[in-house]
C-alpha cells in the first residue's frame, strides 16, 4: 500500500479516536457536575473543591513525574498560576452555586458561552483579528444566552447570572495562559491548576469547613476523579484529533446533563433554554471549527 493511500485511513483512525476521548471526557466532566451537585445542597462550594483538588493532585503529580520527570513541576511563572489558581476557584464555585438553583443542562448551557467571551476578550486584551462571520457567531451565541437566562422577564433567574459569571471568568483563565511561557507543557499547566486550586480554595475553608459524613465521601471522590478523567481525555482528544473536528463533541455535555438531570432531580429544563443551548452550541462549534481551520491554513503557509 501506498503512503498517499494509508494516510487517510491513519488520519481518519486519529480523528475518531480523538472524538472518543474528547466525547468521554465530556460524560466525565458532567458527572463530576453531578455529584458536585449533590454535594452542594449540604456543602459548601469551598470545601467542594479543596477536597477535590486534595484528592486529584497526588494522581495529577504521579502522572506529571511519570510522563515528564521533575522538569515538569518546574515553572517560570508561580505569580501567574497562583492568579489563575484563584479565578479558577471564583469560576467554580459560582457553577456550584449556580447548581443548586437551576437545572444541570440549563446551567452547564450558560457556561459553554465561555468560548464567546474568548473571542471578545481576545480582540480587547490580546488585540487579535477577529473577522465578520466570527462576530456574527458570536453575536448569535451571546443572543442564545439572551433566550436562556431571559433578562426583564418574569422567567429571569438571578441564579442564571452564576454560571455566566463562570464563563466570563473561565474564558479570562484562557487568555492569562498566553502568558505562560511555551516551554511549560500541558503537564505543568495542569499540574498548577490542581495545585492553585487546593491553596486558593483552602485559604477560606476555616470558615466553611464541616465534617463530611461517610457516606458522603464516595461522591467528594467522585467530583475529584470523574473531573480529572475528563480533564484528562479531553486534554487527549485534541492532542490526537483534528481540532476542528473533535471540538464540536465538546457540546455532548448538554446532552448527557440533560439526561443525568432528569434521571436524578427529574428536571426538564423548558423550550427557551434548549432554543438558547442549540444558539450557544451552534456558535461555539463555528468558532472552534473556523479557528481550527484558520491555524492549518496558516500552518500550511508557513
Amino acid at each position: 500500500m501506498s503512503p498517499s493511500t494509508a494516510l487517510p485511513s491513519v488520519r481518519e483512525h486519529s480523528a475518531a479516536a480523538g472524538i472518543a476521548c474528547v466525547a468521554g471526557g465530556i460524560f466525565f466532566l458532567t458527572l463530576s457536575d453531578a455529584n458536585a451537585k449533590w454535594l452542594g445542597a449540604s456543602y459548601n462550594p469551598l470545601q467542594i473543591l479543596f477536597l477535590r483538588a486534595l484528592i486529584a493532585l497526588p494522581f495529577v503529580t504521579a502522572l506529571a513525574l511519570w510522563l515528564g520527570g521533575r522538569r515538569v513541576l518546574r515553572t517560570t511563572h508561580p505569580g501567574l498560576h497562583l492568579t489563575r489558581g484563584a479565578i479558577n476557584v471564583v469560576s467554580a464555585c459560582c457553577f456550584y452555586l449556580g447548581l443548586q438553583a437551576l437545572p444541570l443542562a440549563e446551567a452547564t448551557a450558560i457556561a459553554f458561552a465561555a468560548p464567546l467571551f474568548v473571542t471578545a476578550l481576545s480582540v480587547l486584551i490580546l488585540k487579535e483579528r477577529v473577522d465578520g462571520k466570527r462576530w456574527l457567531a458570536v453575536l448569535a451565541g451571546f443572543a442564545g444566552v439572551l433566550i436562556v437566562v431571559r433578562p426583564g422577564t418574569q422567567a429571569f433567574q438571578a441564579a442564571t447570572l452564576l454560571p455566566l459569571t463562570t464563563a466570563l471568568l473561565y474564558a479570562v483563565m484562557m487568555i492569562t495562559a498566553r502568558g505562560i511561557n511555551r516551554a511549560e507543557g500541558m503537564l505543568t499547566t495542569t499540574f498548577y491548576i490542581v495545585l492553585g486550586q487546593l491553596v486558593c480554595s483552602a485559604i477560606g475553608l476555616p470558615w466553611v469547613w464541616r465534617a463530611p459524613a461517610m457516606d458522603d465521601l464516595p461522591y467528594f471522590g467522585g467530583v475529584a476523579l470523574f473531573s480529572t478523567l475528563g480533564l484528562a481525555l479531553i486534554t487527549q482528544g485534541f492532542r490526537i484529533g483534528p481540532a476542528s473536528v473533535v471540538a464540536p463533541f465538546d457540546y455532548t455535555g448538554l446532552v448527557w446533563a440533560t439526561i443525568l438531570g432528569w434521571i436524578f432531580w427529574r428536571e426538564a429544563p423548558d423550550a427557551y433554554a434548549y432554543l438558547g443551548a442549540v444558539f450557544i452550541a451552534g456558535s461555539g462549534v463555528y468558532i472552534a471549527v473556523r479557528e481550527a481551520r484558520g491555524k492549518s491554513r496558516r500552518r500550511a503557509a508557513t
